[in-house]
């Protein structure tokens, strides 16, 4: 009678514990699932805190650079029907070729001129729309002996835009073409983020020796440098990596030499340059003191800016939408 009571005692236990095994396996598959489906459940990940370095110079210190003539070469443009140029870039295959394009609400369209404001054709960018192309810039790409041209669709004056783009396309060749109408119909589509949220921009960068793109934030005494490594992404989002705070108040274009050792940065007042010693990355570069390079005030609205093909020079240009008898224009100030 003891033998046979302990082993109900014994079966009565292994069934209990059957019984609450089987419980809490079900309730931790409920509870998993709860947590799967709710996200007021799930424990939010830890954000990685953006940080951008910080130059230690003062700004209101700088040098003006001699190197370049102090007045500069200007032409008006031969189509009096841009009156909201943004960008301006110099082409690396066709000689003396600009490419310029207009910003917000526009056509799709780069437009080419030369330094004497001609009229010199109309490229179509036929699978992507213009939102606010604010830059454009030239250089190396993803086929090794190619030249890239690179506009930014990056224009935000709400800050309420998720993702902004940049679109990358081999430059056509345009010998023995007079005037020509080219579309454009294999586009890279490049869909970056910033890492704390939306912001403004209007300023493009290429690095033609990584082949990295960095945009620069129009902010109030503040310009954000964000870099986006190459090789960049086509078919997911990216989202940029902080690079360097400057005290630079609403920047409006940009520009890396051919060669990679100068940089400009422009406002509508001014203009910044940096002179790279051997070996200097970008990033690195823009943590070093600029000077003020030339820039005469001429343009109502300035915006773009981009160093000539042969490094012999840069180019700015201005908006004249809000400013009606000013043409629009082009100006060159020469290297020494």
């Amino acid at each position: 009678m003891t033998t046979r009571f302990y082993k109900n005692i014994t079966a009565s236990f292994i069934k209990s514990g059957l019984l609450c095994f089987l419980l809490l396996f079900l309730f931790s598959c409920k509870k998993g699932s709860i947590v799967g489906n709710n996200a007021s459940d799930t424990i939010p990940a830890k954000t990685q805190p953006v940080v951008f370095l910080t130059p230690t110079y003062d700004p209101l210190s700088l040098d003006t650079i001699t190197v370049f003539n102090s007045t500069p070469a200007v032409k008006n443009l031969s189509r009096t029907d841009l009156v909201e140029i943004s960008g301006v870039a110099a082409s690396r295959l066709n000689p003396g070729i600009l490419y310029i394009h207009n910003d917000s609400g526009n056509l799709n369209q780069v437009y080419l001129t030369d330094v004497t404001g001609a009229d010199k054709g109309t490229l179509n960018l036929t699978p992507v729309s213009n939102r606010d192309w604010e830059d454009i810039a030239v250089g190396p790409g993803p086929v090794a002996g190619k030249s890239y041209v690179y506009v930014a669709d990056i224009g935000d004056n709400d800050s309420k835009y998720k993702s902004i783009f940049i679109y990358r396309f081999v430059e056509p060749d345009l010998a023995g073409k007079i005037k020509p109408v080219v579309n454009i119909d294999t586009v890279d589509k490049i869909e970056l983020k910033y890492p704390e949220g939306p912001r403004n921009a209007e300023t493009l960068m290429v690095d033609p020796q990584t082949k990295d793109i960095y945009i620069a934030s129009k902010e109030s005494n503040t310009s954000k440098i964000y870099v986006a490594s190459y090789p960049q992404n086509t078919s997911a989002v990216t989202v940029m990596t902080p690079v360097v705070k400057l005290l630079f108040n609403k920047a409006t274009g940009g520009d890396i030499s051919p060669d990679g050792t100068e940089i400009l940065l422009r406002s509508k007042e001014i203009v910044w340059y940096w002179k790279l010693s051997a070996g200097t990355s970008i990033s690195a570069g823009l943590l070093t003191k600029p000077h003020h390079a030339p820039y005469a005030n001429n343009e109502p609205q300035g915006e773009g800016i981009g160093f000539a093909a042969d490094g012999s020079g840069y180019f700015t240009t201005t908006e004249v939408r809000d400013y009606p008898g000013n043409p629009t224009t082009i100006s060159f100030y020469k290297r020494k």
